[in-house]
């Protein structure tokens, strides 16, 4: 093993390098005239012609999921009128947002939302079970400094929404009305409000001074608000297994299969879900077969053998389900009258599981800058505030954005021997338990999120691996190899860093809309 003291030299001479790289990136903050026309096709103009026929709230919320409900309740326990509109308020049927780390449970605490995951058998979970080649190791979460209700959650994702959902209309400052948002409504570059169809397909129009886009993360919206750069980097394919026992109970399972990870997790007390990661946009054809053969063919022989014949039996049944895993760096469009969350605003690839989290940090954020506001309606001034926001926001969800991309290129499989390396090197080190685990489970549960100590990690892995080729006897071979290990890390981390915001991330307090303070109300 490298001798500790070189590891800290190593780990300084790298963050030092780092933070050179960092320092001279220029990130174009601009945004161009001809793309901030394009984001403007889904906003209609309204030139005061339009009459509001629902002009008594504050706030306008676009969208019922957790992100939606989880604002509005917060909102109008703080006095807020919400209107909640929401395209379908039927319980959904998703194969993601299952499963909520433990950083995202002491934000639903926070939001006195805890009781949503009451009644809907959810189950605890108390860290990751990770396996390669034949092994395994398991990875608790730190939680003895916490009180012992605090872990992770996983359940059904339909469940754990209408719960929320319930949860916020039982306010009575809380409107939820089912209806397809079309467009925001515009009048001289600020947001007034949105258009919309009611369940019974009238168009309407309601007004508020601050309209919130959560539409999710097939947002329709989002176009008028941010820069989205949308990328697809592999689908899930989604199964339910039913009366099988995990390996290691009340924890996620992560398989470091070739070509991509394979996750499992409970979801109930009799059911345990299976997300199949397939690289890339394309998946193998339900209809003809094709997807059953992989799936058997190819997956089931790389799964724990004590879920094998499980597997085999839901695969059988036929219920096999696929969706896109999307990723989008935050790159908004500071409007007036107007802010976007959720998955609408931001996501990462779903492999740790951090969406919830992170979407739950950006509603304690957003409640607590709108708290000692009483008027929202000066829009300029009120927008100009909220740009505190988006930096406030960054610590904890560029750590969760940056490690789930970091880690999903890590855990796939490559011919490449510099990525098997590191590949080997991550699941080592994390083997190693003490510190080497408990750091990085803590970024990946929300209980740690500082992007510096997720820097640190990643080149300790590195390192580590480059300190498993070169003892006991160093070879020009694996010298090479150990060079473009760190050469692949860097590669692999630093444009995520980038697309994050480097300055955001590691350096807020250096950035003005930091100390924002709330405007003044003047007299009239």
């Amino acid at each position: 093993m490298v001798n500790q003291c070189a590891l800290g030299w190593i780990l300084a001479s790298v963050l030092g390098a780092a933070a050179l790289y960092f320092f001279f990136i220029k990130k174009n903050c601009g945004v161009s005239n001809e793309r901030r026309r394009e984001s403007l096709k889904n906003i209609a103009i309204t030139n005061g012609e339009c009459k509001s026929s629902n002009s008594d709230g504050d706030i306008i919320i676009v969208g019922a999921g957790v992100a939606g409900s989880a604002l509005a309740y917060t909102l109008a326990k703080d006095g807020r009128r919400v209107h909640v509109i929401e395209r379908d308020l039927t319980e959904p049927d998703r194969i993601v947002g299952e499963l909520l780390q433990p950083g995202g449970y002491l934000k639903l605490t926070e939001l006195g939302l805890e009781d949503c995951v009451d009644d809907i058998d959810a189950q605890r979970v108390y860290g990751y079970a990770l396996f390669k080649d034949g092994k395994d190791t398991r990875l608790s979460y730190p939680l003895e400094k916490f009180h012992s209700d605090v872990s992770g959650r996983s359940f059904h994702n339909g469940r754990f929404i209408q719960r929320m959902r319930e949860k916020a209309a039982s306010l009575p400052k809380v409107r939820l009305e089912q209806g397809t948002v079309t467009s925001l409504l515009e009048e001289n570059g600020t947001i007034k409000g949105v258009q919309y169809k009611n369940k019974s397909g009238q168009e309407m129009t309601a007004y508020a001074p601050l309209t919130i886009v959560c539409d999710g993360c097939f947002s329709n919206l989002r176009r008028s608000l941010c820069n989205p750069k949308v990328d697809v980097p592999s689908c899930f394919v989604g199964l339910i297994l039913e009366n099988c026992d995990l390996p290691y109970a009340n924890h996620g399972h992560v398989i470091l299969a070739d070509p991509s990870p394979i996750l499992f997790y409970p979801i109930s007390s009799t059911e345990i879900r299976c997300l199949v990661d397939v690289p890339g946009q394309k998946v193998p054809s339900i209809s003809n077969g094709e997807m059953a053969n992989y799936l058997k063919n190819v997956v089931a022989p790389q799964i724990p053998p004590q879920l094998y014949d499980s597997f085999i039996a839901a695969i059988d049944k036929g219920n096999i389900r696929t969706m896109p895993n999307r990723s989008m760096p935050a790159d908004p469009y500071p409007t007036p009258g107007a802010l976007l969350m959720g998955d609408a605003f931001n996501m990462r690839h779903p492999l740790t599981g951090g969406g919830m989290t992170v979407a739950l940090s950006d509603i304690v954020v957003l409640r607590d800058l709108l708290k000692p506001l009483r008027d929202l309606n000066d829009a300029p001034t009120l927008c100009k505030y909220l740009e505190a926001f988006y930096t406030l926001r960054k610590p904890v969800a560029s750590t969760i954005n940056t490690l789930a991309g970091a880690l999903y290129k890590v855990f796939c499989a490559s011919p490449d021997q510099a990525r098997k390396e590191m590949r080997q090197a991550c699941f080592d080190y994390l083997s190693l338990g003490g510190v080497f685990s408990n750091g990085p489970v803590s970024l990946l549960s929300g209980l740690n999120p500082r992007p510096l100590s997720l820097v640190l990690h990643f080149f300790a892995v590195a390192i580590y691996g480059v300190g498993r080729l070169l003892i006991p006897f160093p070879s020009p071979k694996r010298v090479w190899i150990g060079a473009r290990l760190i050469s692949g890390a860097s590669a692999i981390i630093f444009p995520i860093i980038k697309a994050e915001g480097v300055r955001q991330m590691f350096f807020p307090k250096t950035v003005a809309a930091y100390y924002r303070a709330p405007p003044v109300v003047r007299a009239r």
